[in-house]
């Protein structure tokens, strides 16, 4: 008799447990991400009417400086430098939330190119920085994303000044 409660009763208390802990578990962590969710969008408010005048400069300086380019050469994608998965957390996820991202960087010309493949390591460190100053709202929204996109080629060209890129391209962009 005690071996039938052992041989039965323990599994079923076991899968109890299990069960328990799985429910409890989703729900304080559903009850957690709100409130990280609303206190990044405090913060995202304040930080995003800051940005959003220097991103104003930095997109009109790069929209100049693409004017002057592209009356130089008016093809598009002929010196294709690509950046493959480049893995990064973005700020304000205690490095919970991963970013995932592959980038294409149209050049001028195959001089660019060629320095951008021997600063390979530069280029992915630029790549993370610019990233994981950005919040997961600010990745996820496609207007700051075109912004993000100005500023990784400002900080390119301002530390490797050899090179010129006319645009950038996400090939891949995975916010998990």
């Amino acid at each position: 008799m005690k071996a039938k409660i052992l041989i039965i009763g323990l599994p079923l208390f076991i899968v109890q447990l299990v069960i328990v802990y799985f429910i409890t578990a989703n729900i304080l962590i559903s009850q957690g991400k709100t409130s990280v969710k609303e206190n990044k969008t405090e913060a995202v408010s304040e930080k995003n009417d800051n940005q959003s005048e220097e991103t104003e400069k930095s997109e009109n300086e790069n929209k100049d400086k693409k004017a002057n380019d592209k009356s130089a050469s008016n093809s598009v994608g002929n010196y294709l430098f690509t950046l493959d998965d480049v893995i990064c957390n973005p700020a304000e996820s205690n490095g919970k939330i991963l970013v995932l991202t592959s980038l294409g960087f149209d050049m001028n010309d195959e001089q660019s190119k060629k320095i951008m493949e021997q600063k390979n390591v530069i280029l992915k460190d630029i790549v993370i920085s610019n990233i994981s100053r950005k919040t997961v709202g600010e990745l996820s929204n496609a207007v700051k994303r075109d912004s993000l996109k100005v500023q990784i080629i400002n900080s390119i060209e301002s530390k490797i000044p050899d090179v010129k890129i006319k645009d950038l391209y996400f090939s891949k962009f995975i916010i998990q």
